[in-house]
């Protein structure tokens, strides 16, 4: 698999963030912002998706699994130069991005596959997304889980997803084949619910900024505890970059031998969820969309959905977690969840635990 030992210098910030003031960054933004712009979407073109399909035919051709695709093994001079662009605005601007057009209803599941992988690599560099390993992931109702049941993902559920950032630098999702109805992608500026947060409760900012006790849903490292500790708010290097998992924050409760939690903390947990819901973004995946959102600026949830009666038309997703080598500095702190180090011992996501193995499965497991 591709290794983390792509670098570039990180971007100093054009407005340093400090501890308990509002940020100034260009990834701070309102509903009303994206729905009044449409330079976040990039749609393909006739040529850019005729270098996809070159690619795609070549790398079928050679046989090689998914995983071990690297950047070196396949050319697209014209689209390269466009996810160049998609990368600045995920990782210097609104920190998402939606790019159009990928042909995945003439594809077959693995050529989308290998067309989602090469993309993912202009974006950065694919890492673990659980404990079995998947650097390849699929988004689909396996209709027997629940996030009722702690060891259970709701990515394979059809239920509404709580807010949430995930344990890497950016998650990507291809959309295979939508919804028959519902399963609206919901994303929120992380950085504008802090400054929201702040004209309202800064008592609450501050106890996010403390250590919080998250549950790993049985996802334990070796060596590691059942639970971590990780701020929502981490000022770091100029940058704040924010942390959120509700659901597993809340789900550590069931740990007795965790303090309990106090009153200013409840009410700042209830606040975010109250500020994400207000300040989101509603859009709909079409087949062929990629979304990439930056998960130290962004927080994204899924409403409930219903899927079609056939099995072929069901709603499904391929997903990315990505490491950006090079990109916004992270305290050290992060690495008590993040899996993988990137250059000078950056914390550059992914789950790892005894015996995981990487691999890049075509169906959903």
């Amino acid at each position: 698999m591709t290794q983390l030992a792509e670098t570039t210098e990180f971007r100093p910030p054009a407005h340093a963030a400090l501890p308990l003031q509002p940020v100034d960054d260009p990834a701070v933004w309102s509903a009303a912002d994206l729905a009044a712009s449409d330079d976040w979407i990039y749609p393909l073109t006739g040529a850019e998706t005729g270098e996809l399909d070159a690619a795609v035919a070549h790398l079928e051709a050679t046989g090689k699994e998914i995983m071990d695709i690297g950047r070196g093994d396949f050319a697209l001079p014209t689209l390269g130069s466009r996810l160049a662009a998609v990368r600045e605005q995920v990782l210097h601007g609104r920190g998402l991005a939606l790019v159009r057009g990928v042909p995945v209803a003439r594809y077959t599941r693995r050529q989308s596959a290998i067309a989602f992988w090469c993309i993912g690599l202009h974006i950065g560099v694919p890492v673990s997304q659980n404990a079995r390993g998947h650097v390849l992931g699929h988004v689909a109702d396996l209709g027997n889980s629940t996030l009722k049941n702690p060891s259970h993902r709701g990515y394979h559920t059809r239920e509404t997803l709580p807010y949430h950032s995930d344990s890497c630098d950016v998650v990507g999702l291809l959309c295979l084949h939508a919804a028959k109805a519902g399963g609206m992608s919901l994303v929120t500026s992380s950085l504008a619910v802090h400054n929201g947060m702040l004209e309202r409760r800064p008592d609450c900012v501050e106890a996010l900024a403390g250590m919080i006790y998250r549950d790993r849903r049985g996802e334990i490292p070796e060596g590691k505890r059942p639970w971590f500790r990780l701020p929502v708010f981490n000022t770091f290097a100029g940058y704040l970059s924010v942390s959120w998992q509700g659901g597993y924050i809340r789900s550590a409760e069931r740990f007795d031998e965790l303090p309990e939690r106090s009153p200013v903390l409840a009410e700042a947990l209830d606040l975010f969820t109250q500020l994400a819901n207000e300040l989101a973004f509603s859009m709909e995946l079409r087949q062929g969309d990629i979304q990439f959102l930056h998960n130290h600026v962004t927080v994204h949830s899924r409403t409930e959905f219903e899927d079609c009666p056939e099995p072929e038309r069901r709603r499904h997703l391929l997903r990315l977690w990505l490491a950006t080598p090079g990109g916004r500095p992270l305290p050290p702190v992060y690495r008590d969840r993040y899996a993988h180090l990137g250059p000078g011992d950056r914390p550059a996501g992914g789950i790892v635990v005894p015996g995981t193995r990487f691999k890049a499965p075509l169906e959903a497991e």
